[in-house]
């Protein structure tokens, strides 16, 4: 995964991940989760980050994935 074709648009635990990608999928979006805890975890290494991920989108997507996540987050915020 190039760096310059995808950007990190949402950072949190496993359920919230869960949700952003939910809603991305539901736009049309095809998100990609990167859990770099569950890679050391299978690599053998320790990792301080265990069960949190990072959500990435291809930068094509990137202003209408924006909307979606802001539209989310705040949307988890209100019910929390």
């Amino acid at each position: 995964m190039s760096t310059t074709e995808y950007t990190k648009v949402y950072y949190g635990n496993f359920i919230l991940v869960t949700r952003i990608k939910e809603e991305l999928q539901y736009a049309g979006i095809v998100p990609i989760i990167k859990d770099e805890g569950e890679s050391q975890r299978l690599a053998g290494y320790g990792s301080m980050n265990q069960g949190f991920q990072e959500v990435w989108v291809h930068n094509d997507e990137l202003e209408k994935a924006m909307v979606v996540v802001n539209l989310t987050k705040s949307q988890m915020e209100k019910t929390s």
